[in-house]
C-alpha cells in the first residue's frame, strides 16, 4: 500500500483503472449490465478503504480481487461457468479497443443524452451514483433510473459491444464527442442553481477526451477536443474571484493563466493541423480559444484571426449559437451596429437562451441605449439558474 490517498489522487487511480476493469469484463461476461455491477462494487469498496488504507502498489489487481468474488456468483449461475470460471481466476489484460468499444456502447444513438453521460461517467470514469449525483446536482434516485434505462436499453435492444464499422465510425465518433462536450460545457458553467461550475466534471471531460485521443490517434477532431478543454482550463484560476464572483475575460488577471499549458495545447493544435489540413469544428473552436489564450491584453486580441476562424466555424456549424458567438468578433471588427444587426435575427431562435439577451445587452449598452439595455439583461436573469452567472447580471442592472 502507498501513503493515504488524496482525494485527487484516489479519483485519477478509479478513472485509470476503473475503465480498463470494465472493459475486461465486458468482453468475458457478454453481458453490460454484469460488468458495470462488478465494476462498481470493486469501485465503491475502493472509496470506502483506500482513503485509509491507502493506493495498493497494484490498484487494478486488487480491484479485480474484489470483483472477481462477486463475478463467481455470477458466472456460476451461467450455463459456460467452469469455461469462464476458469478465465476469471487471473485479471484480464484489455486489448487498447476494449475500453474504445466501452465508450461507443456508453454513448450509442439509441440512448438518450443523459442517459449517455451518466453511464459514460459511471461505467468509464468509475463514478459512483452518488458522484454523479453530486457533480450535476440532480438525486441520485434520477441517476439511478437514468442508468438502469440505459442498461435495460442496451439489453433489449441487442445494442453491439463494438467499434462502428468504417462507414460508421465519423457520425458514431461525433456522437461521442458530443457527449464529452456537453459534460465539459456543464462543468465549465453548470446550467444548475447549486453551483456556478464543477472542476470534476471538466476533469473527467479532458481525461476522456485524451483517452479518446490515445485509442483514435488519427482523429484530428477528438485532438481539437482535448486543445479546446485544455485551453479553457488554463484559464480557470482566473475566472472566478475568491467569493465565487464570475470574472469576464476582457477582465480576467492574465498573470494568473497557466502559460505552460496554453503553449502546450497550442503546440499541439499547430501539428495536428499541419498533419491533417481538414479543420473540423471542435478544431476551429481551439483554434479561437487559442487566439484569445496567446493575446497579452484584451485589447492586444486578434479579432480580425477570430472572425475569419467563426466564418470557417460557420460554414460547417450553421446554428444560432455559432451566429451569436460571431457577432462579437464582429462588433470589433465591423462594429457595434452591425454586431447588433446580426444579433436582432437570431431572437426567434435564441429568445429563451440568457447568453443571447446577456450579449445583446452589452452591445446595447455600447451603443448607447442603456434602457434597451437593462431589459435585455433582466431577460438574461428569466433564462439562466447559475448563481455566478446571476450575481452578475444583477450587478449590471444595479450599476
Amino acid at each position: 500500500m502507498t501513503d493515504l490517498a488524496t482525494a485527487d489522487e484516489l479519483a485519477r487511480v478509479v478513472r485509470e483503472h476503473a475503465g480498463r476493469l470494465a472493459a475486461s469484463l465486458m468482453s468475458l461476461l457478454g453481458d453490460f449490465s454484469a460488468a458495470e455491477d462488478l465494476v462498481q462494487d470493486a469501485v465503491e469498496s475502493a472509496l470506502r478503504r483506500w482513503p485509509e488504507e491507502g493506493i495498493p502498489d497494484r490498484p487494478d489487481g486488487w480491484l479485480f480481487t474484489v470483483a472477481r468474488r462477486r463475478g463467481l456468483d455470477v458466472l456460476r449461475r451461467q450455463e459456460n461457468y467452469r469455461t469462464k470460471l476458469a478465465q476469471l481466476q487471473w485479471p484480464v489484460r484489455p486489448e487498447p479497443d476494449d475500453r474504445l468499444r466501452l465508450i461507443f456502447t456508453c454513448c450509442h444513438p439509441a440512448l438518450a443524452r443523459e442517459a449517455q453521460i451518466a453511464l459514460t461517467l459511471r461505467v468509464v470514469c468509475g463514478l459512483t451514483t452518488a458522484q454523479i449525483a453530486a457533480a450535476f446536482v440532480v438525486p441520485e434516485t434520477t441517476v439511478a433510473q437514468r442508468i438502469t434505462r440505459a442498461k435495460r436499453k442496451i439489453a433489449h435492444a441487442g445494442i453491439p459491444y463494438r467499434i462502428p464499422r468504417d462507414d460508421e465510425l465519423g457520425e458514431r465518433l461525433s456522437e461521442v464527442l458530443t457527449v464529452i462536450y456537453l459534460l465539459f460545457n456543464e462543468g465549465y458553467l453548470s446550467s444548475t442553481a447549486e453551483q456556478a461550475h464543477s472542476r470534476d466534471l471538466v476533469d473527467d471531460a479532458e481525461w476522456l477526451t485524451a483517452l479518446l485521443a490515445g485509442l483514435l490517434p488519427n482523429e484530428p477532431e477528438v485532438t481539437g477536443l482535448l486543445v479546446l478543454i485544455r485551453l479553457h482550463r488554463a484559464r480557470v484560476a482566473a475566472r472566478f474571484t475568491a467569493d465565487g464572483q464570475i470574472v469576464l475575460l476582457q477582465d480576467q488577471d492574465r498573470t494568473r493563466w497557466d502559460h505552460a499549458a496554453i503553449a502546450g495545447a497550442t503546440a499541439l493544435l499547430m501539428r495536428t493541423a499541419r498533419r491533417h489540413h481538414s479543420p473540423g469544428p471542435y478544431q476551429l473552436q481551439a483554434a479561437i480559444a487559442a487566439c484569445h489564450c496567446e493575446a497579452t491584453t484584451w485589447g492586444e486580441t486578434d479579432w480580425e484571426q477570430i472572425l475569419v476562424l467563426y466564418n470557417m466555424l460557420l460554414r460547417l456549424q450553421p446554428n444560432a449559437v455559432t451566429r451569436l458567438h460571431r457577432s462579437v468578433a464582429v462588433r470589433y471588427v465591423e462594429g457595434v451596429e452591425p454586431a447588433l444587426a446580426e444579433l436582432e435575427e437570431l431572437e426567434g431562435a435564441l429568445g429563451k437562451y440568457a447568453l443571447f439577451h446577456a450579449t445583446r445587452a452589452e452591445l446595447l449598452r455600447a451603443a448607447g441605449r442603456p434602457s434597451e439595455a437593462h431589459d435585455a439583461d433582466q431577460q438574461a436573469i428569466v433564462f439562466t439558474a447559475n448563481p455566478a452567472q446571476l450575481n452578475l447580471l444583477h450587478d449590471r442592472l444595479s450599476s
